[in-house]
């Protein structure tokens, strides 16, 4: 009967030291420490084995039929923890392995994916599973190691780099502004062909206020919701309806002129909280070279301010359109 449990990775060791110089004495001296120490380790490892692993007299210690048996087991383990010691090492040198990463589904699309190429080039180690999906991701149990997510960050049990802040705007496109014209302000809303976002907690509200103001719910008749934003998007490009979506989603049609921006003095959102675009991981001591590599990586990608907000600019003016 033995107990695995009491076997520690410095009594294998010692035990390969003591097996190869058949010395207690030797041992001792290069590991700094007393003869009967050395001893004591020996004596601790049989018993957690059941079994003799020297025979010992005053001239000679000679391994046991057991303890030849025993040290091709205990220098397999030895190198195995030496193997992943190395292995450690270099990964604190250069990313490698495997890094998971996590992300809504179309911001995942639209800024984590095409940079992908580009991370792959730096870091040509690192193996890549990307995962997208709008669902709650919790870092301490989920497989994941990175996870880009946006909204407040009110939960202190992980650790949040921010990117940035998302912003809405208020869109349509210049067909549909042909032929309705453009809302003077929110009290318009009702009478426009509204394209509504609609998540598990159901649709979208569509908040406005002045800059420094309190937020303003507008009530709205939506002719359209969808929990695919993709769809609004391409609804609202047909000339369908007017659409109240981030600055990620919408800048290059906004900067190609195939929408245009709608209120531009006011501020739009569907949540009265900043919502915060931030990459998200476990909260350790350490924090894993990979998970740095790739967290840096993304914040010289976006840029300050990030990239997709630098590209919206006065690409149309709604004011060439009749009000409706």
């Amino acid at each position: 009967m033995y107990d695995a449990g009491n076997i520690s990775i410095r009594s294998l060791l010692i035990f390969i030291e003591v097996y190869e110089t058949q010395n207690f004495s030797l041992v001792a001296r290069r590991e700094g420490i007393s003869a009967s120490q050395v001893s004591r380790v020996i004596q601790q490892l049989e018993d957690a084995l059941g079994q003799q692993l020297f025979y010992r007299n005053t001239r000679a210690i000679i391994p046991t039929e057991s303890g030849h048996l025993f040290i091709h087991y205990a220098r397999a383990i030895a190198g195995n923890v030496e193997d992943a010691r190395r292995e450690l090492d270099e990964r604190a040198i250069e990313p490698s392995g495997l890094i998971r990463i996590n992300g809504p589904v179309f911001f995942g699309q639209r800024h984590i994916a095409p940079g992908l190429p580009g991370l792959s080039e730096r870091y040509p180690r690192l193996n890549v599973e990307l995962m997208l999906t709008d669902d709650f991701i919790d870092p301490h149990k989920d497989a994941a190691d990175v996870i880009f997510r946006i909204g407040a960050l009110t939960d202190s049990s992980f650790h949040a780099r921010i990117f940035g802040q998302q912003f809405y705007h208020l869109a349509a496109s210049p067909a549909y502004l042909r032929k309705y014209g453009a809302p003077s302000g929110p009290d318009d809303f009702s009478h426009h062909k509204c394209l509504v976002y609609r998540g598990s907690s159901g649709p979208n509200r569509w908040l406005v206020r002045k800059p420094g103001e309190e937020w303003m719910r507008y009530p709205i008749a939506p002719l359209m919701t969808s929990n695919n934003a993709e769809t609004l998007l391409i609804a609202a490009l047909g000339g369908m309806g007017i659409v109240l979506f981030p600055d990620w989603l919408v800048s290059e049609r906004l900067q190609s002129g195939e929408l245009v921006a709608l209120l531009p003095d006011l501020e739009c959102s569907i949540k009265t909280e900043p919502q915060n675009i931030a990459a998200l991981y476990p909260n350790t001591r350490h924090t894993p070279l990979n998970v740095r590599a790739v967290i840096d990586y993304y914040v010289e990608l976006f840029g300050t301010p990030l990239y997709w907000q630098s590209e919206i600019g006065n690409s149309a003016d709604v004011r060439i359109y009749p009000q409706a």
